[in-house]
């Protein structure tokens, strides 16, 4: 029986690619592997794992607040104690190894861990380190990245690409346009973009799309399927109650990413690690408006590297009410462009990664 210790969380960056190879150990291995996975009491993790049927063991290990505030005083005792209960995991759970996928949940256990002899493997999503891992580095068997010149953070004889694991199946071909567009209850005569923020929804992307339709009062030569995210959702009903804009679907979720992606020709998106995987497995034009507000600025440089490989276009967040969609716009009247773009993004697909890090978590575990 192989007894594997996951941890990872605070967001869905961490959380899913730590999933997503879980599910893969267990497509290998059935049976004979045993997953335990640790993450931070109050996070969404504690909710999100034990609703997929693994077990979770909570630490009382919070990050640090930006601003003075007095619960970082608090933060020196809350080391001590996920310490401590992470030592007590390992030990009780008498894991084979620990593998860390980012997030300061992840600190304690990987580095108590490699203190007990356990090896340790990480995963960096972003093509910009991340502080947790950049400590756990020296003591880790095998770092795994999704992008080129991690070098730059870690040991490079330690360093395997494997891309960024992704849960569910997304590729090129994907699912029926004609079907999709139905889905939408749009047309195949216009062109298609995708507007996508997260499930929360992203202020600036849906003030883009409120600009945009003033602008064009509702009337476009192409249509928009418009995520706005669950938080942002009745304000966006009401916008487009009083501003009515024809050939645009507005959700707060969307149920099929698989639908959305294959009726659209150009995405305007984020640059989350997750996201930049998906879209380079599915081979669209993106116009890639980073967030401003996350750490070390690591979507800037999710999407500068593929920009630089003239895989994906840049438009800075303080920049995208005005110029995102006209950005968009202008590449979905350009196929040659479009086509090269595609090509281009699909260069850096990795579609085995979650098998890959397996193989990797093997070797170590050997």
């Amino acid at each position: 029986m192989k007894k594997i210790i996951v941890s990872g969380g605070g967001t869905g960056g961490h959380i899913y690619p730590a999933v997503a190879v879980a599910e893969a150990l267990k497509r290998r291995f059935g049976d004979e592997v045993e997953i335990l996975f640790v993450g931070a009491e109050g996070k969404m993790e504690m909710e999100k794992i034990p609703d997929l049927g693994y077990r979770i063991v909570g630490l009382p290990i919070v990050g640090l607040q930006r601003r003075l505030e007095w619960r970082n005083l608090l933060i020196p005792v809350k080391i001590w104690k996920s310490l401590r209960k992470a030592r007590r995991t390992i030990r009780d759970f008498k894991a084979d190894i620990a593998v860390g996928f980012g997030g300061y949940a992840s600190a304690p256990v990987l580095w108590m861990a490699q203190r007990m002899g356990v090896p340790t493997l990480i995963q960096e999503q972003n093509s910009y380190a991340g502080v947790t891992n950049k400590i756990l580095a020296k003591g880790a068997r095998r770092i795994c990245v999704a992008y080129e010149g991690m070098e730059r953070f870690f040991p490079g004889e330690k360093i395997s690409f494997t891309g960024n694991p992704l849960r569910g199946r997304f590729s090129k071909e994907g699912a029926d346009r004609g079907e999709a567009l139905k889905y939408y209850g749009l047309s195949d005569s216009m062109p298609t973009i995708l507007v996508v923020g997260g499930s929360l929804g992203t202020r600036s992307l849906n003030e883009m799309m409120k600009s945009w339709i003033r602008r064009t009062e509702g009337k476009a030569p192409v249509q928009v399927i418009w995520q706005t995210g669950k938080y942002y959702e009745k304000e966006m009903q009401e916008f487009l109650r009083q501003h009515p804009a024809a050939h645009v679907w507005q959700g707060a979720f969307i149920d099929r990413m698989d639908y959305a992606y294959a009726a659209a020709d150009v995405v305007v998106s984020r640059s989350g690690a997750g996201t930049v995987s998906e879209l380079c497995l599915v081979a669209k034009p993106t116009v890639f408006v980073p967030s401003p507000n996350v750490a070390e600025d690591h979507q800037t440089k999710n999407a500068r590297a593929l920009a630089d490989k003239q895989a994906a276009l840049l438009v800075p967040d303080r920049e995208c009410r005005e110029k995102a969609m006209e950005c968009a716009i202008e590449l979905a009247r350009d196929p040659e462009r479009m086509s090269r773009m595609s090509a281009n993004i699909e260069k850096l697909a990795t579609p085995n990664a979650a098998e890959d890090i397996v193989d990797e978590i093997v070797k170590v575990m050997k």
